[in-house]
This record gives C-alpha cells, structure tokens and sequence, in this order.
C-alpha cells in the first residue's frame, strides 16, 4: 500500500508540474513519452517487440506524432504517417518468412490507435486559447473520475458483474454510479471553472450544464469500453499489467488506457456542440 501511495504522489506531482507548464513544450514532450511508453507496453505484451526492426518506427511515429498535430507542424503529419508506414511495410517485407500478418496489422493498429489518441489531448489544449486546459483536464477526468465513481459505487453496493471474464471486479451497479457520478463532477467541476476564470484570466465563460453533464456521461461509457477492450488484450496475452512503471499501479497503458478511448470522444463532442460561451 505504501509503495502505491508514493507511486500514485509521484504521479501526480508529475500531473501538476506539466498542468503548471502546459503553455510550454512541456505538455507536448510529456505526451510523447507517454504515447512512447503504452505503445511499447502494448507491443511486448502481444510479444511483439522481438521484432525490433519493425517497432523502432512505430515507437519513433508515437514519439513524434504529439509535435505535429497543431500549428504549421500539422502540415507535416500526414507525411510522416506515411513516412512511419512505409517504413513498417518495408521491415515486413524483409521480415517476412518471421513475422506473421497479424503482428504487423497489430503494431500498425496500435502505434497509430494510441498516439494519435495521446495527441488529441495536444488539439483538445490547443483548440481555444481561454478553455483549452480545461479540456485537457476534462480529457483526464473523464478517464479517471468513472473509473473511481464505478469504484465506490460497487464497493458498497455492487452485486452483479459487469464483464467477469474480462474484469472480475466491475459490477453493473458502479458502471451505472460511475457515470452519474462523472456526470455530476463534470458539472461541479465546471461550475468552479466558471467562478475561478475572471479571478485569473480576463475571460469570463457561461457553462452549458445540460451538455456537460451529457458530455461527462458519455465519457464514462466511452473511457469503461477503453478499460475493458485493454483488458481483453491483457487476458489473451495473459499478463496482469501492462507493465511495472508506476509501482502498485502497472505500466502507463493501464493508466491511460481510458483516455485512449476519451481523450478522442471529447475532443468530437466539443467540435460538435458549444459547452461554453
């Protein structure tokens, strides 16, 4: 519990410094270590990493993938996928009496899946210069907020399970509490944003709560369908974490494996409707 503990201080010491400096190409360089990190984990877990010569560029695309997904280094990004692609094929085809076609669609999928969903967190900052931190921690809540409502919930009166063969402690009573919950956070979290802003900032901003809580709802779905399709993943690799980077939590894919599939969702919400005004 202790080394949990000082995992999880660490980790959020770490939170509070790139929130601190998200301004900076601080942000952008810790996304990228990030996406580094989950798509190597991903890749060793299927045991996909003994194919070196294959996975070097697609660590390098999840590596470089967060510095071009805004600005005028965006006019860049569909060349280097291409780039990264090329690169891959041209592995497999000098790899191909040892590597199988599903290794090779399983590293392209997950190199591409992962960064590029690591990187909307970059466009969700960057998409308006008054609530764009907003979104960024919106993005992570959205993951993390369900996941601890869900939690709670099932500890005191979770009965039924979720998914047992997938994962043994999700009930159907803390997925439902989970995302009332997150959608009741989302509002109070909101609410504070819009009192804290004008203290801070010139801007002032009115909350749609309605969509908020709508949005926060939907995130908890989406970030549960995340936790569970990483979690397919590690039951037919037959691991138990991703890996051992944060002590008492497992690897960085086990962390983030919500903010895949959220971080993506939120950022398509908040193109389509207007949460703030």
């Amino acid at each position: 519990m202790a080394v949990r503990l000082l995992s999880s201080a660490v980790g959020i010491v770490i939170a509070v410094i790139i929130l601190i400096l998200h301004n900076t190409i601080a942000l952008n360089i810790a996304i990228a270590l990030i996406s580094v990190v989950m798509v190597y984990e991903v890749l060793k877990a299927a045991r996909c990493t003994q194919l070196r010569l294959t996975c070097i560029p697609a660590l390098l695309y999840a590596a470089v993938n967060p510095f071009i997904v805004t600005g005028e280094a965006a006019k860049y990004k569909f060349t280097v996928t291409f780039i990264a692609l090329t690169c891959i094929f041209t592995t497999y085809i000098i790899q191909h009496n040892s590597m199988k076609y599903y290794r090779l669609m399983f590293i392209i999928a997950s190199s591409l899946l992962i960064s590029n969903a690591m990187s909307s967190l970059i466009i969700l900052h960057d998409i308006d210069k008054v609530n764009g931190l907003m979104y960024l921690i919106m993005g992570l809540c959205g993951a993390w907020l369900a996941d601890s409502g869900a939690y709670f919930v099932g500890t005191f009166i979770g009965k039924k399970k979720l998914c047992p063969e997938i994962s043994p402690k999700k009930t159907v009573e803390g997925f439902v509490g989970g995302i009332f919950i997150t959608g009741l956070l989302f509002m109070l979290i909101n609410f504070g944003y819009s009192k804290i802003l004008p203290h801070f900032t010139e801007y002032t901003v009115s909350v749609n709560y309605f969509e908020v809580c709508v949005l926060g709802m939907i995130l908890a779905v989406v970030g549960t369908l995340g936790d569970l399709s990483a979690s397919v993943v590690k039951r037919q690799c037959g691991i138990k974490d991703y890996g051992n980077i944060m002590p008492g939590h497992g690897g960085l894919m086990d962390r983030f494996d919500s903010v895949v599939f959220v971080a993506p969702c939120l950022y398509a919400f908040v193109t389509i409707f207007n949460i703030y005004k």
